[in-house]
């Protein structure tokens, strides 16, 4: 396996150190087993109402929705609509377009990740050949 990162400038203890503070920001806001799920979700489907959004999140209780929700919504991700002219009141979930900026990092992480599976599975290949 071989890595070719190549760096604009050469990276210094305070560029490094301002590096993992910026990524440790971005992972504690979109980190965690269903944020990205749910951002991605809402940008396939448009507008949904919360039971539909739990039963495409498969898995995720309607406590653990309701407060990734609360957290996405709190950071700009995701826009809360509430229709009181209807009865009864409808509540429905949006993404913004400040989620949309994350698509570029999500294809990333996505391509990232099966590279990273591929690795692995060719590794864990060769391994096997060799202790036969």
């Amino acid at each position: 396996m071989e890595n070719n990162i190549e760096l604009e400038e050469p990276m210094t203890k305070a560029r490094c150190t301002e590096s993992l503070s910026s990524v440790e920001d971005a992972i504690y806001v979109i980190g965690g087993k269903w944020k990205l799920k749910i951002i991605i979700a809402l940008q396939e489907h448009g507008s949904i109402r919360f039971n539909e959004l739990q039963r495409i999140v498969a898995g995720i209780s309607a406590r653990v929705l309701s407060n990734e929700l609360k957290d996405l919504e709190l950071n700009g991700f995701v826009k809360r609509v509430v229709h009181a002219e209807q009865t009864p009141v409808v509540v429905e979930y949006l993404s913004t377009d400040y989620s949309r900026t994350l698509k570029p990092v999500i294809m990333a992480l996505s391509e990232w990740g099966r590279t990273h599976k591929k690795n692995i599975r060719e590794d864990v290949f060769e391994n096997t050949l060799a202790k036969i």
